[in-house]
């Protein structure tokens, strides 16, 4: 039944000299950082690979997120078992996307996994979702070691709660993000949000793979309404406050939208726009490398085109 619903599908168009982020594991390592007691962010030593998170309570241990392969997710396992001898009971994707869930066939079946309805329901094409993630492998041919696509056991449509015992981890589906199903893993004691790629920290733009921007603000805005947080672990880039990191995001992507939306109306080519539209006050994170810089300014463009072919009603087919 859930591979039925209707998925807002990823567009798989791209400006010219798109950077795509480098998503290889190729030496990857995971360090962890205690946010709170029990609360990890599993943090990729090289930015913008896949960070993850662990969350511990008295009988039972959470993790976000399985990473781009089974070899990842395999590390992820053995660094849980270093950092708590609490059994991994559960796992939760923030996203359909091969780099959070590939992974997920190295947790052994007594390990529930949690995510939105929408999430499952898009994780369809294996071969597909492996073609798309291959633009970020830079070379790296990890993806021929995916074989299987390990889909949630438990899904749920706008929120669901796990116990952890002493510790309830909140799950959350509040609207279209980055992708279609974006999941978010709250602990609301530690008012700590793990978020995939639905938001990060100040510093980078939105990746708006579905085009958006409307819904996304919106349901940007439904989670600084509903939610704690101070502190976010994104599946990409740099630890950090909620806000500003929240609020920049809505202004962006409601700033992209308008102007977006004169452009076409007035018969803007879209390669004029990608000279025009400014970033609306999101500058990368001071001291980052020039290779985070030239991501961010092309995510930026990506964002444009996206959102100019989501309003002609003309969206790019994701093959």
């Amino acid at each position: 039944m859930d591979g039925l619903l209707p998925v807002a599908h990823e567009m798989s168009e791209r400006p010219p000299g798109f950077v795509a982020p480098n998503l290889s594991p190729a030496g990857l390592r995971l360090r962890p950082r205690e946010l709170a007691e029990g609360v990890h962010a599993l943090m990729a030593d090289q930015v913008p690979k896949d960070n993850n998170g662990l969350i511990v309570g008295r009988d039972a241990a959470l993790v976000v997120d399985a990473g781009i392969t089974p070899a990842v997710g395999r590390q992820i396992r053995r660094l849980a078992a270093d950092l708590t001898d609490k059994p991994v009971r559960y796992l939760v994707n923030t996203t359909y996307h091969g780099d959070h869930t590939f992974g997920n066939v190295a947790f052994d079946q007594d390990v529930t996994l949690f995510s939105s309805r929408i999430n499952k329901a898009a994780m369809t094409d294996l071969t597909l979702e492996k073609r798309l993630r291959g633009e970020s492998m830079y070379g790296d041919e990890s993806l021929d070691t995916v074989l299987a696509w390990r889909k949630p056991d438990v899904v749920f449509d706008r929120s669901c709660e796990i116990d952890l015992g002493g510790r309830v981890v909140h799950l959350w589906h509040l609207g279209p993000g980055n992708g279609p199903g974006d999941t978010i893993v709250h602990v609301p004691d530690a008012k700590v949000a793990f978020t995939g790629n639905f938001v990060l920290p100040y510093g980078v733009t939105p990746m708006m793979l579905i085009g958006d921007p409307i819904g996304y603000a919106r349901s940007l805005r439904t989670m600084r309404a509903v939610l704690e947080v101070e502190t976010l672990v994104p599946g990409h880039g740099f630890l950090g406050p909620a806000e500003p990191g929240i609020s920049a995001w809505i202004s962006y992507l409601e700033n992209l939208a308008a102007a977006v939306h004169r452009g076409l109306r007035a018969d803007v080519p879209v390669d004029a726009l990608y000279e025009e539209l400014p970033m609306w006050g999101i500058e990368p994170v001071p001291g980052a490398p020039e290779e985070y810089h030239a991501l961010v300014r092309s995510l930026h463009r990506m964002n444009i085109l996206l959102t100019y072919r989501w309003f002609a009603g003309r969206p790019a087919e994701a093959a």
